[in-house]
């Protein structure tokens, strides 16, 4: 089930978050995961459009959007390959997405964009942050 989350839902997803980065961000070390999570609990809490899908009850992924970018997407590894992933990337297809930021030092999620369509575009050197950790653009057409 896809569902608005609430901020109800936040430290569900902040745990989430840092399973999922721990799995799968492998240039982070636990500095940089510790400083960045500080961020994701404003984020979470903002007034960020965010979208979670839940199996049993429970949150196992979720993802920001903001017009027609998707600015978040973070999958509990226990339910990687689950189709979850894709559900929620469909959610924001059909909700006008079609271009979104990923790490290019996270092959498994270029990868997963790719499988569904999305092409690299642009470059970053940085991070929103400014940090150097390089962000493709990737757009659907």
């Amino acid at each position: 089930m896809i569902r608005r989350a609430t901020p109800a839902d936040a430290p569900a997803l902040l745990a989430l978050w840092r399973a999922a980065v721990e799995a799968t961000h492998h240039f982070l070390t636990p500095a940089d995961i510790d400083a960045i999570e500080a961020q994701m609990r404003g984020y979470l809490s903002s007034d960020t459009e965010l979208w979670t899908a839940e199996m049993a009850g429970q949150p196992v992924a979720f993802m920001g959007l903001d017009g027609d970018e998707i600015v978040s997407l973070f999958v509990d590894p226990a339910v990687h390959r689950s189709g979850v992933g894709r559900a929620l990337i469909d959610h924001a297809l059909a909700r006008g997405a079609t271009w979104l930021g990923v790490n290019e030092q996270n092959p498994g999620a270029v990868a997963f964009y790719e499988r569904l369509g999305f092409t690299v575009t642009e470059r970053s050197d940085l991070d929103s942050e400014g940090r150097p950790f390089p962000i493709l653009t990737m757009r659907r057409c």
